[in-house]
Parts: structure tokens; C-alpha cells; sequence
């Protein structure tokens, strides 16, 4: 069984696609180790099944591809119950499971 936990510092980026969400993304570092066990633990389009924790919000989710590297969606409950918003620094804990 494939199991890693990772933690980083990013910023809340806005995106206004068909449905506007809101991501940080994961470091180049991070996504690189990701992306070594990528075949294992992808369901389809590259999207990675995790368990995220942003202060003392933990929830699930999934990253997504972009740009070479992955982001982490920030879910409108998790961003409320943080009182979070865009450009806001947050820290990340990631665990493939």
C-alpha cells in the first residue's frame, strides 16, 4: 500500500474556470516526489485521491494536473470554517493514502 504524507506553504489562487474554485498550489519539490508515484495512485485525467488539512480543517479531495505540477482545491467549507480568502498564505498537509 502506498502511503505519503507532505506539507508546504502556498497561497490561495482564485481560478475562474467553467466552475470558479479556488487551489494552492503544490511546490515543484513536492510534486516531483508526487508525480514518482503517480501511476499507483491516479483515478483517471492524473487526478490523485488525498486527505488535505488546512489549519484544523481536514477534508478530502483530490489534486488535479496543472502546469507541470499539481493543486490542491480549497473546498468554500474549508475556506469559511478558516476564514480564508485568495492570496491568503495557508500551510498544507497532504496524505496519499
Amino acid at each position: 500500500m502506498i502511503q505519503m504524507t507532505l506539507e508546504f506553504s502556498g497561497e490561495i489562487i482564485y481560478w475562474r474556470g467553467p466552475a470558479p474554485y479556488y487551489f494552492v498550489a503544490v511546490p515543484p519539490e513536492q510534486s516531483s516526489d508526487i508525480k514518482a508515484i503517480s501511476g499507483l495512485v491516479t483515478y483517471g485525467w492524473g487526478c490523485i485521491p488525498v486527505y488535505a488539512r488546512i489549519g484544523a480543517t481536514e477534508y478530502k479531495t483530490s489534486l488535479f494536473p496543472r502546469n507541470g505540477g499539481y493543486v490542491v482545491p480549497v473546498k468554500d467549507a474549508v475556506r469559511k470554517a478558516e476564514a480564508l480568502g485568495q492570496g491568503d498564505l495557508v500551510t498544507v498537509r497532504l496524505e496519499i493514502r
